[in-house]
């Protein structure tokens, strides 16, 4: 019972808002993203689904997914891209409007990671396409990801 009661605490008052939306104006205008994994051990996706639940509160920062890439303003790319998801990764960043970014998530969709000299990776996202923002981390963690999110939403509007 002191567990249940101490992370209601930790939480806060239902109806609050989230620890990570101290600032207000974080985000200036809404955006859809489209992830892609291009080959990932599925670290980064456990907490990219972190993300959408109430506590992050990622549509109260006026970001959701989306199934489409014709929708989306960002691309979120996790894993090393592998030979195989290659030709996908870059046919999906083709077919998104302009303007469009793309964001890197976690260690080997940055860098390449522990896969990086591996025969079935070309390397990491940078390799295929022009990558704007860059989230570090094996895997980041969900505030972490707001944030490299934010700074590219708020590059955005500001280009």
């Amino acid at each position: 019972m002191y567990r249940i009661l101490k992370e209601a605490w930790r939480l806060g008052k239902v109806g609050a808002s989230a620890p990570h939306q101290k600032s207000a104006g974080l985000f200036a205008h809404s955006a859809t993203i489209r992830h892609v994994d291009a080959g990932s051990c599925n670290g980064c996706e456990l907490e990219i689904q972190a993300l959408n639940g109430p506590h992050y509160g990622l549509e109260q920062a006026g970001l959701r997914f989306t199934a489409s890439p014709r929708h989306a303003d960002v691309l979120l790319v996790t894993g090393p891209v592998s030979r195989h998801m290659a030709a996908a990764l870059q046919d999906t960043y083709d077919a998104m409007a302009h303007p469009k970014k793309v964001l890197a998530l976690g260690d080997c969709a940055c860098t390449g990671g522990v896969f990086k000299a591996s025969y079935a990776v070309v390397g990491p996202a940078e390799t295929i396409l022009p990558v704007q923002g860059r989230c570090p981390g094996c895997p980041p963690k969900p505030e972490q990801i707001l944030e490299a999110l934010a700074a590219l939403c708020n590059d955005q509007v500001d280009s």
